[in-house]
């Protein structure tokens, strides 16, 4: 057997702080009535995320006839042009990211 595969395995690992999005796609969007908003809380009650504190991104898969304003965490560039070329919006919600406070210098 290889040492490479003996050796244990040890190091950084990104897991825990990996953001992790739920998936919606512009196809989904098109159970909504024309001119709706749209946010995480109807998309809720559609059953298309499992909770409030999920992010959702939006992704461009599928097509969109209404004109819809959506507020997600992030959007996908097909989805945001697909939305404002229907006439909608498309807006990001959520907090400003927290930046690590590092020191100047040693």
């Amino acid at each position: 057997m290889p040492l490479f595969r003996r050796v244990p395995k040890r190091g950084f690992n990104n897991k825990p702080f990996a953001k992790r999005f739920e998936i919606v796609n512009v196809s989904q969007l098109e159970g909504f009535d024309d001119g709706a908003e749209v946010g995480v809380e109807q998309l809720l009650r559609a059953g298309l995320v499992d909770g409030l504190q999920s992010r959702v991104k939006i992704l461009g898969d599928g097509e969109l006839t209404k004109r819809l304003q959506v507020a997600a965490h992030g959007f996908s560039k097909a989805a945001e042009q697909k939305i404002v070329g229907c006439g909608g919006t498309a807006t990001k919600v959520g907090g400003q990211e927290k930046k690590s406070a590092r020191r100047k210098g040693a």
